[in-house]
């Protein structure tokens, strides 16, 4: 696909080079994340030295990695969901700007329309109060006729047909423990919704890049870092859908299909 490329930095983190811009979802590139440990190696500095727009999907630290914005700069251009947007510039970083469902901002050719997502909101989770809390979004990334859907962290929710058709669908299909709370695609979720948003294209990304350190080593963990995207892509298949599934380990470039391949 000719001007479109994407590469995926490991777990939600995707930088997309459209319309002439640098996109990063989700920024996470340190080798720690709280108590959480990096088992695939942090991307390397150029592949994220010239980004022009950060997008941000919700307020979890394994999302937003205030040490990972801190390594692109704080005026570098963030998009984060309406509410949190006093709290990050309290941090520091003085280029923020706030979105909400179904509100668009632009990015030079670029435009970004933020979605729903069915996920905790709350920095420290769902269970708390106190702290800063804003509804967690997708992305759509549209560009001379190219659109992207980032899900962010979501379940599958009514309107999520409306998104499509997209060209590729940044789909999550795990995450970095043995188990998913509410609030996530599985799998067979996620070959749900990339029938739904009726994608060309998927790239299962949050899996295969954090984990707890006390358990990374169990069978069961090894199991969970290698099969969410196998299993995916078997249940795109057996559902008959006509989604690519765009398997990538991270670090690694996306290998996207020409544009008249998927016509």
């Amino acid at each position: 696909m000719s001007g479109f490329s994407l590469r995926f930095l490991g777990h939600s983190t995707v930088r997309l080079d459209l319309g002439g811009r640098v996109v990063l979802t989700d920024p996470v590139l340190t080798a720690r994340v709280g108590g959480l440990v990096r088992v695939v190696p942090p991307p390397p500095p150029e592949t994220y030295a010239d980004v022009d727009l950060v997008l941000v999907s919700h307020l979890h630290g394994d999302h937003l990695h205030l040490p990972s914005l801190k390594l692109l700069g704080k005026r570098t251009r963030i998009v984060v969901p309406r509410g949190a947007g006093a709290w990050l510039a309290k941090k520091g970083f003085g280029n923020v700007e706030e979105i909400a469902p179904g509100e668009s901002l632009t990015e030079g050719a670029l435009e970004i329309t933020a979605t729903r997502a069915v996920h905790s909101g709350h920095r420290w989770g769902p269970r708390l109060t106190h702290g800063p809390q804003s509804p967690a979004i997708g992305h759509l990334i549209e560009s001379g006729g190219t659109k992207v859907y980032h899900a962010g962290d979501t379940d599958l929710f009514d309107g999520m047909a409306d998104f499509g058709p997209v060209d590729v669908a940044l789909l999550p299909v795990w995450g970095w423990g043995p188990n998913l709370g509410p609030g996530h695609l599985d799998p067979a979720r996620a070959a749900l919704a990339a029938g739904i948003t009726r994608a060309r294209a998927a790239v299962p990304v949050h899996w295969g890049t954090l984990a707890v350190p006390g358990i990374r080593r169990t069978a069961r963990m090894r199991r969970l870092l290698a099969d969410p995207p196998r299993v995916f892509a078997a249940e795109v298949k057996a559902a008959g859908g006509t989604t690519e599934v765009l398997f990538t380990e991270p670090g690694a470039e996306v290998a996207l299909p020409a544009r008249e391949d998927r016509a």
